[in-house]
């Protein structure tokens, strides 16, 4: 087991260890560390605390020092040249005649390097244009490529929810999304109902995908024979997943048709293999099979790579 600090760096949600070294650090405060990108200001997010060995990416780099008010200027004047930077970028785009939208901007703490983050349909040969840019900054240019999520990610909103955008407030990673999260859920397969501000699947798919499997599992589905506990045989009409109540289509004595609400555990069923739960119009399932195909091309989040 070895002690360390959770810390969350400004353009990225994920969350790196580092070795307190000694400092009495808490959370909420800021520290001065080294990644892969040189020296770095970070917010520390987790307590000081034990975590096993395998866990940790090594080697774990220590604490260089707790921010101090210095380090705190020097942070702001980053974020303030940052805007400056983000309009010469866009100048010298527009100069190149280059179709990239441009994002953000980022500084490094130390100012060895300045990043411009941009979406593309494509490819782009920007050659020119990191020169024309090194001539101005007078430091190192990356041009980083990014993909929709990334670009929500960065620039945040609003979901459908009412509430800011998972991805922009605590999600340091993309899970994996697909379209049969949300048939699991019986929600509609209309793409416009199931996609977030990206135009991707909504990332919230994922929160509640195990315990609907794990309820489904333990449901009939709507079409399927049951019989009940009064010894009668039904069709399902409905299934309330989160209630576990399934309103079932029996016959009387009388040959009269009649809608009962039944517990599922007072089911007695055959499992198989589970129907679709609506029929998709023809441009649904286009759009459906093309949010697919998105979803593996863009794969992680390019900014969790590092």
């Amino acid at each position: 087991m070895v002690n360390v600090i959770g810390v969350r760096f400004r353009k990225a949600g994920k969350i790196y260890y580092f070795d307190p070294a000694g400092y009495d650090i808490k959370v909420g405060d800021n520290v001065i560390v080294e990644t892969a990108r040189g020296i770095e200001y970070g917010h520390v997010v987790l307590a000081p605390r034990l975590v096993e060995e395998d866990k940790i990416v090594q080697p774990l780099k220590p604490v260089i020092r707790v921010a101090t008010p210095e380090d705190d200027a020097i942070e702001k004047r980053n974020k303030e040249k940052e805007k400056e930077a983000f309009k010469i970028c866009l100048e010298k785009i527009k100069k190149h005649g280059l179709e990239m939208k441009l994002i953000d901007s980022e500084y490094t703490f130390d100012n060895n390097k300045v990043l411009f983050y941009f979406t593309a349909d494509g490819r782009i040969d920007f050659r020119e244009l990191v020169k024309d840019l090194a001539s101005v900054f007078k430091t190192r240019i990356e041009l980083r490529q990014i993909g929709v999520r990334d670009e929500t990610k960065i620039v945040g909103g609003i979901g459908i929810c009412g509430r800011q955008l998972c991805c922009h407030t605590y999600l340091s990673e993309f899970a994996p999304v697909s379209i049969k999260m949300a048939k699991e859920q019986n929600l509609s397969l209309n793409p416009t109902k199931i996609s977030g501000v990206c135009g991707r699947l909504m990332c919230c798919l994922k929160n509640e995908e195990e315990a609907y499997e794990e309820i489904n599992s333990k449901m009939p589905a709507v079409g399927d024979t049951v019989i009940t506990k009064d010894n009668i045989k039904g069709e399902v009409l409905s299934v309330s997943v989160l209630k576990e109540l399934v309103k079932v289509i029996v016959t009387l004595e009388n040959d009269e048709k009649e809608i009962r609400e039944y517990k599922a555990d007072e089911l007695q069923f055959k499992p198989r293999k589970r129907k679709d739960n609506k029929a998709n119009s023809i441009e649904e399932d286009e759009e459906l099979r093309a949010l697919e195909l998105l979803e593996r091309e863009e794969g992680k989040s390019l900014l969790d790579d590092e």
